[in-house]
């Protein structure tokens, strides 16, 4: 899942990259908003991470007119400002979810992953083909009930897998959900996190190479 992070203080937009990448995200950080503006009419983001105040102002004005346009992708408002008064006009404005700094990085990522799981539609919190089973909420993948030790980006991969198990997941859809702008897509960066993560999965494997297209999810064949 790919997230846009507005933050203009550089170490907790750091921070907050880093714990965010460490779950399985994919992130882009922006300082003020008019880099944000550009950002997300280039990407569809999966969610939106907004630090309130802004050196280009209250980011809640910018929201509110992106709603009025009916832009609708999930927004987590970061602020210091958290009086009852403040957080109904973050709502009122188009926030789906409000996180009162000073918080903890272990709150934000749930709350990133909720906002994911309900756009476009609520997705299931475990998600399952064959014998394995991606537990969304504890970010846990399990095969014939053995719990797995994946990366990041393998999680990333799997669960982008899942979500269209019925389809070919071509790479450059991998490099659009999994990872940032810092991938080179003409790197074997996707085959070498695809190979590790049927490494893990082990045998029947699961992952199958379409040639010339990319890989889509089967039940115990040939990898290739």
């Amino acid at each position: 899942m790919r997230v846009l992070l507005l933050e203009d203080e550089e170490d907790l937009r750091y921070v907050i990259s880093a714990g965010l990448r460490d779950a399985g995200y994919a992130v882009d950080a922006v300082p003020d908003w008019p880099d944000a503006e550009v950002m997300l009419d280039l990407v569809p983001y999966d969610c939106v991470v907004l630090d309130r105040m802004v050196p280009s102002g209250d980011t809640l004005h910018a929201l509110r007119a992106r709603r009025q346009r009916g832009w609708t992708t999930p927004v987590l408002c970061l602020t210091a400002l958290n009086e009852v008064p403040d957080r109904v006009d973050g709502f009122r404005s188009g926030a789906d979810d409000y996180l009162a700094k000073p918080f903890a990085m272990e709150e934000l990522v749930l709350r990133v992953a909720s906002l994911t799981r309900r756009a476009p539609e609520r997705l299931p919190v475990v998600l399952r083909h064959a014998d394995v089973e991606v537990d969304e909420a504890r970010r846990e993948v399990r095969r014939a009930g053995i719990l797995l030790s994946l990366t990041p980006k393998e999680y990333a991969v799997l669960r982008q897998l899942l979500l269209h198990r019925e389809d070919v997941v071509t790479r450059s859809a991998l490099i659009e959900h999994c990872w940032d702008e810092m991938a080179d897509p003409v790197s074997n960066v996707v085959d070498a996190v695809v190979a590790g993560l049927r490494r893990k999965l082990g045998p029947p494997a699961l992952v199958q190479t379409v040639r010339g297209h990319g890989f889509r999810l089967t039940v115990g064949t040939d990898p290739s």
